[in-house]
């Protein structure tokens, strides 16, 4: 796993992620924090737009919908006009979207914006995924996708106490109620960083000033070094590749613990006897907070050794665990924060070293197209997860039964994350 002149390699590389990942960091919490401030939104709009668990679910979860029709569409867009002034669009405009989002008035309308919303935002995650590979090469990727990634932990460790003080700090402002402010403020900084995208980001290394032609080079070479050991099916193929459809599933297992926990969170805590939104918003935070170490650790860890199968697996099996015993200790606050934090540290270690494996086996158009459908169809699950905790609680009274079924799934996905191939030079 080691490569020639390893400390400049070092140097050069740590150059790169200065510049390029605090910027992406920060586009992600924005992003994350826009898709799933709806769980917090949840615990007033619901009363005021009178939405059932049921309906709740399906808003939530049809955003997943928009998501995985336009999907595969915008990543082969920003492969053809540059990932610069496609990620800038798709933050603009999802943006705008989240904020408009304020103005629901019950079901339909619900409905529409939360689709809006996935269409909008589309291409981003996998676009950067993408992203990425164009400046690192694979044995260096779980633990830089990890440290992007770990914008959905910071994402809710900010956005639990920011949304929960939003609701209730604002609620009655200018005749808007708090859930209102909090789809206008939170949607704001994505537009703002959308706008900085089209004077920051570089569309490749060639593009860089801000690095020498020798450093063009020595990056250059790094990913030139890998390509034999990359599959670069043409695009019809990478639509009836049993490799793509076999990811796609494993990442669909995942999604639906992920989104069962980032939608239903604020509520879980909620059942355990807390009641103020503040209260609620600061306790929500430590899962993610004890995520984003994990998740970081873990992927350090499996980029030193080259395993990426085991490591996600065990992180799918100990979310599971976790996911079980907060239904087991439901009532006791303590004890089932304690659960949630190993689950959702669990879940979230799943997905960098999970994305170390279409980027390894991927490349070219191949990767363009295959990462994004591997995400699209991954991320139905977040209109799945949703919509079936949701009439579950409806059906029964409680998550419980509808935390059982995410836990079987991130169990599934432990198992199935082991049938598939081991990149070439992978341990």
């Amino acid at each position: 796993m080691s490569e020639p002149g390893g400390d400049i390699h070092d140097a050069l590389y740590a150059r790169v992620s200065r510049r390029l990942l605090p910027f992406l960091f920060l586009c992600y919490v924005a992003a994350y924090l826009d898709r799933v401030n709806v769980g917090f939104a949840k615990l007033q709009m619901q009363a005021d737009l009178a939405l059932s668990d049921t309906v709740y679910g399906i808003g939530a979860g049809i955003f997943f919908v928009g998501y995985f029709l336009f999907e595969v569409p915008s990543n082969l867009l920003l492969e053809k006009v540059g990932a610069r002034r496609w990620i800038a669009r798709i933050m603009i405009s999802w943006g705008l979207v989240s904020a408009a989002t304020m103005f629901a008035s019950g079901p339909a309308s619900f409905y529409l914006l939360r689709f809006l919303l996935g269409v909008a935002e589309a291409g981003f995650f996998p676009g950067v995924v993408l992203y990425l590979t164009y400046w690192y090469p694979a044995r260096r990727r779980a633990r830089i996708v990890a440290l992007f990634m770990s914008g959905v932990a910071v994402a809710g460790v900010l956005g639990g106490p920011l949304s929960g003080w939003i609701m209730e700090r604002f609620a009655g402002s200018s005749g808007l109620h708090g859930w209102q402010w909090l789809f206008l403020l939170e949607g704001i900084p994505s537009v703002v960083l959308g706008v900085w995208t089209l004077f920051y980001l570089d569309d490749s290394i060639r593009a860089a000033r801000w690095l020498t032609d020798e450093q063009k080079s020595v990056l250059a070479q790094a990913l030139t070094d890998e390509q034999g050991t990359q599959a670069r099916l043409p695009l019809r193929r990478v639509f009836t590749s049993g490799r793509v459809w076999q990811l796609a599933l494993v990442y669909f297992l995942f999604v639906m613990g992920l989104y069962g926990v980032s939608f239903w969170l604020p509520q879980l805590v909620r059942n355990s006897g807390v009641a103020a939104m503040v209260d609620i918003g600061l306790l929500t935070a430590i899962p993610y907070g004890i995520a984003a170490i994990v998740m970081v650790l873990a992927a350090r860890h499996s980029d030193r050794t080259g395993e990426r199968r085991w490591h996600t697996a065990l992180a799918g099996c100990a979310g599971a665990l976790g996911l079980l015993a907060s239904v087991a200790y439901a009532d006791n606050t303590v004890v089932a924060l304690a659960a949630l934090s190993l689950a959702t540290a669990g879940i979230l270690t799943t997905f960098p070293i999970f994305w170390s494996l279409p980027t390894a086996l991927l490349g070219g158009t191949a990767a363009a197209a295959g990462i994004a459908l591997i995400n699209s169809v991954g991320n139905l699950a977040g209109f799945a997860s949703p919509y079936l905790v949701g009439a579950i609680r409806d059906a029964t009274g409680s998550t419980a039964a509808g935390m059982l079924v995410l836990a079987g799934s991130l169990v599934a996905g432990a198992i199935a994350v082991l049938t598939v191939p081991r990149p070439r030079g992978a341990a």
